[in-house]
């Protein structure tokens, strides 16, 4: 399917396609209102739920995503349960979010020479997983959980003089802090910094972008 297929079918329902999945906000007056809209969501999915459809539940409203896990892409399995979703909510009376202006998805951009040299450095520190299937993301790694925002690479063909710095804060359980240095550490990167320890230490990728891994330790 091309993009404009999908958003051409989902837009009228009360979905916007972004980042390759499709997404809607069902706007609720209070957070037992949201759960009563995503459990109507997933009851109108049936038994695809788990393997589409994905709920983040907040005091005003529920956001729902729907993308297929097996080929991580929007299918057209995904597009007949944005249909099912919508009538089983408007029929409810709950009012998606069409709009509203308020559906975005977050990513963080690296510039690199050499992708490869910088990537696994990223995957490492972050804890991420490959972008699985066909991947608006070049080189992509997203948060398994879908927490995070995604990351991209982007092909530099020459270095840049005084161009703007990367710089992202991971935190993480002060005991797992070790490991995830560890591992970063054994992916290429470098140890930049300790002397904030154990609220921060930063690292380095092999090409010096910079991030730091957080504890809630040594703050107070």
């Amino acid at each position: 399917m091309t993009r404009q297929h999908i958003s051409d079918t989902v837009g009228p329902l009360g979905w916007r396609l972004v980042l390759g999945a499709v997404y809607t906000e069902v706007l609720v007056p209070s957070m037992s209102d949201a759960v009563a809209a995503a459990s109507h969501a997933v009851a109108a999915a049936g038994t695809d739920a788990s393997g589409h459809l994905s709920v983040d539940i907040r005091a005003d409203r529920a956001i729902l995503r729907l993308r297929s896990a097996q080929a991580g892409t929007v299918t057209t399995r995904d597009l007949e349960l944005a249909h099912a979703v919508s009538q089983a909510l408007s029929g409810r009376g709950f009012e998606m979010a069409v709009g509203h202006e308020v559906i975005q998805s977050f990513e963080i951009a690296i510039d690199a020479l050499d992708i490869e040299a910088v990537r696994p450095f990223w995957k490492a520190i972050t804890g991420y997983e490959d972008e699985p299937g066909p991947s608006d993301l070049n080189a992509g790694l997203v948060d398994p959980f879908g927490r995070g925002p995604a990351i991209w690479f982007q092909q530099m063909d020459s270095p840049r003089a005084q161009r703007n710095r990367i710089h992202i804060d991971i935190d993480v359980p002060h005991d797992a802090a070790r490991a995830r240095i560890d591992a970063a550490l054994a992916a290429g990167g470098t140890l930049v910094s300790d002397k904030a320890a154990p609220a921060f230490w930063v690292l380095a990728d092999a090409e010096g972008n910079e991030a730091c891994i957080c504890t809630w330790q040594g703050r107070d």
